[in-house]
């Protein structure tokens, strides 16, 4: 029997579950409302180490040991690592989880990024290539402003629309054991650009492509809405939370009443000031790989859709007056 469904989805016919999870955050993600639900809080923005890179690529490292050590397994056990971050070929993943030894795929899908490293584990076990793979995605706030934006030491003004890149990273490991959660299947996105070409407004950026990968997770299961407990993106922020919204509505679909924002939630917007809220690959998997993957163990939410959303731009294309395009990758997820 095929696992393909419909136009862009996969339903998986045997059991492929997420067995464990781990988060490592920075001290702003820590004082906001979801930090008593991280592994682990560190209050050094450089981890440590002499620069914002190498600080990402520890937060990588951290978190790769963790989740090993949580999930009970031999590193051997291992078989591949999915993994990305926000930075110019790779480089906080490239040092970042080199030592562990594992053969890797590097991946880059801007904030989607964990989303694409599910889809593929989940892909790899499924299809005996691996017993056990991780999924892992990072970002951090200073790396990402002086590659993307502005330096530091510019202190510019932020509009309204812009969100506050993550400093952050979570991980988990992919096999055939029952475990945390169950991923019962994927849709995976397509790039969608309307056009736009503000960098401070990744929330519009990125909202179209999270409707569209949303509108085809529906059409090719055949479900309404309501089949989620939930329906999370990734980083869309209160900009794009609305886009995205009014964008569902004229294609007849209303997930008002469902909709949660990892970028919204891990800040708190009145005392922490972070304008739409929060992005970054690290925003969506951090909050995966505590709160929401929790909700799910305790059986709180029953099924919800995963849907990192990621801005796929670069310095070079921003300043060569390339617009911004979008692509989110969906992920079904259900309690056991």
């Amino acid at each position: 029997m095929s696992q393909k469904v419909g136009k862009q989805s996969i339903a998986f016919e045997n059991g492929v579950y997420i067995d464990a999870m781990a988060s490592i955050v920075g001290k702003k993600e820590g004082n906001g409302p979801l930090g008593h639900e991280f592994d682990m809080i560190v209050e050094d923005p450089k981890f440590g180490e002499d620069n914002w890179d190498a600080a990402e690529s520890k937060f990588q490292n951290e978190t790769a040991k963790l989740v090993i050590s949580k999930s009970g397994l031999a590193k051997e056990s291992i078989r591949y690592i999915f993994a990305g971050d926000l930075l110019g070929q790779l480089i906080a993943t490239t040092f970042g989880i080199a030592e562990l030894g594992i053969p890797l795929f590097g991946l880059y899908g801007a904030c989607s990024t964990m989303g694409e490293s599910i889809s593929l584990g989940a892909m790899t076990v499924a299809a005996g290539y691996a017993d056990y793979v991780m999924a892992l995605a990072s970002s951090h706030f200073a790396s990402a402003e002086k590659s993307f934006r502005f330096p530091l030491e510019y202190s510019n003004q932020r509009p309204y629309s812009a969100t506050w890149t993550v400093t952050g990273c979570g991980s988990v490991i992919i096999g055939k054991d029952k475990g945390i959660a169950k991923i019962e299947g994927i849709t995976t996105g397509k790039i969608v650009d309307y056009g736009i070409k503000d960098a401070m407004n990744m929330g519009a950026c990125m909202a179209p492509a999270a409707a569209d990968v949303i509108y085809n997770n529906l059409k090719d299961f055949h479900i309404e809405p309501d089949y989620y407990d939930k329906i999370i993106t990734g980083d869309l922020g209160y900009v794009g939370q609305t886009i995205l919204i009014d964008m569902l509505k004229e294609r007849g679909i209303d997930i008002s009443d469902r909709h949660y924002d990892c970028g919204i939630e891990i800040f708190d917007n009145d005392e922490q000031d972070t304008h739409s809220g929060g992005s970054g690959c690290g925003c969506s998997a951090s909050v995966l790989c505590s709160y929401i993957l929790k909700q799910l163990e305790k059986g709180y939410w029953k099924r919800i859709l995963f849907v990192p959303t990621g801005a796929l731009m670069s310095p070079i294309s921003f300043n060569e007056g390339q617009s911004i395009p979008g692509i989110a990758h969906a992920v079904v997820l259900a309690s056991e």
